[in-house]
């Protein structure tokens, strides 16, 4: 089989602590890298540009969340306007000239530093006092961009992105965009692939299981927990950035609100907390399965010759939709990195079950 481990004998601890240590797991990792670097060359641009960037940017946003919820155990309701915080800074950065890739970093900072200061109330609260402390972020946040003009220019005003370039290459089109996107999604997802094996990895670790056990091992929640929060801010500033440049290509204030952090903490329980590929799993299955359920009951129905009420033709899909995302959960509530887990492992020691450590 694939996933066999006979023959795989570690001489060096770097070996043994390499991110894919089965020869499958790299192969699986450069054919995915592969089909997403000449995807703009073999797919349509329809495919690109509704389905494949979108993926690609919202899985870099949700990466900076999981960080925070499955790395530090720290609920935050108010992603989305993490979010905007760093599109609208790095939007009024361009617009005054300053490079993308500054203004980028920029946006960045905005968010963490904001971030970091509604992060301080989970020194002393936790739990859904936590999640209520974030909750008001968003619509502090949301109250500020809509009533402060020189930000948004109003609750109906939306801000172009002047035309800019990365590293030299003209941010326009379909192509560039998307490799953008690719370029930054992947540098974030091998930190974040890369941050569980550090000490502030481990330290996050601790945290979450029990704050005040780790700090009788030395571990300071204090620092560790501001650090998460800014980090997983700065994470959210950055794909800001991204997104109103790649994607939106113009930003308004209902692109931020609320609905929006909630489909972010969706994607990361979905797909399931602390794992770096079930987050690509969740976001997948949150972006697509509406898509996906709408399609075939439409072609269920026309070829079935099903009359639907207008109105149950537009909610059963929401409605199998959430009846999906339950059955997930009640099926294995840590999530689909878990179901893909758990798959793998078996593959692993077939057919010698008895042999699984």
């Amino acid at each position: 089989m694939f996933f066999r481990r006979a023959g795989i004998s570690h001489t060096r601890y770097q070996q043994e602590r390499q991110l894919w240590p089965l020869p499958i797991d790299r192969l699986t990792v450069l054919a995915v890298l592969a089909f997403l670097i000449a995807a703009p060359f073999i797919l349509d641009r329809l495919y690109i540009v509704s389905y494949l960037l979108p993926l690609i940017i919202w899985s870099s946003a949700a990466l900076g969340l999981n960080l925070l919820m499955g790395g530090a155990g720290q609920i935050h309701l108010g992603y989305g306007a993490v979010i905007g915080i760093g599109a609208y800074t790095a939007v009024h950065m361009m617009r005054a000239g300053i490079p993308f890739e500054l203004a980028m970093i920029g946006g960045g900072l905005a968010a963490g530093a904001i971030g970091i200061v509604f992060g301080a109330s989970a020194l002393r609260i936790k739990g859904l006092y936590l999640a209520m402390a974030t909750l008001a972020m968003q619509y502090i946040v949301d109250f500020v961009i809509v009533q402060f003009p020189a930000i948004s220019g109003g609750s109906q005003a939306s801000l172009q992105v002047p035309p800019v370039s990365f590293l030299g290459f003209p941010i326009q089109g379909d192509r560039t965009p998307y490799y953008v996107a690719l370029f930054i999604c992947a540098m974030i997802t091998l930190f974040m692939l890369n941050v569980r094996r550090t000490s502030f990895g481990r330290a996050l670790v601790a945290i979450r299981e029990k704050d005040y056990a780790a700090s009788i091992i030395g571990v300071d929640p204090f620092r560790y927990k501001l650090l998460a929060f800014w980090v997983s801010s700065f994470v959210g500033g950055l794909m800001g950035a991204v997104l109103a440049t790649c994607y939106y290509r113009a930003i308004s204030p209902d692109q931020f609100h609320l609905d929006l952090s909630i489909q972010l903490v969706a994607m990361v329980i979905v797909g399931g907390l602390g794992s770096v590929l079930g987050v690509f799993f969740g976001v997948s299955l949150i972006l697509f399965a509406p898509i996906l359920l709408n399609q075939t009951i439409a072609l269920v129905a026309d070829t079935t010759g099903l009359t639907l009420p207008m109105d149950l033709r537009a909610h059963l899909p929401l409605m199998l939709y959430g009846g999906l995302i339950m059955g997930f959960l009640l099926l294995e509530p840590l999530g689909l990195a878990k179901i893909y887990s758990n798959i793998r492992n078996y593959f692993l020691v077939w057919p010698f079950r008895h042999s699984r450590q």
